[in-house]
């Protein structure tokens, strides 16, 4: 299964939280503080980003 999402959709999922961000995927939750984290958490589950 090829799994896409597009990199701006995901920077709108973060919620912020004080010093960082909650950002949950595929039902796995993390807290970052840098947005660009998030491409490496799709990439480890899997996704392909477009930009």
């Amino acid at each position: 299964m090829v799994k896409t999402a597009t990199f701006e959709a995901l920077l709108e999922s973060l919620q912020e939280d004080g010093d960082g961000y909650l950002f949950t995927l595929e039902g796995k939750q993390y807290r970052i503080t840098d947005r660009d984290e998030v491409r490496a958490i799709a990439e480890s589950h899997g996704y392909i980003l477009i930009y």
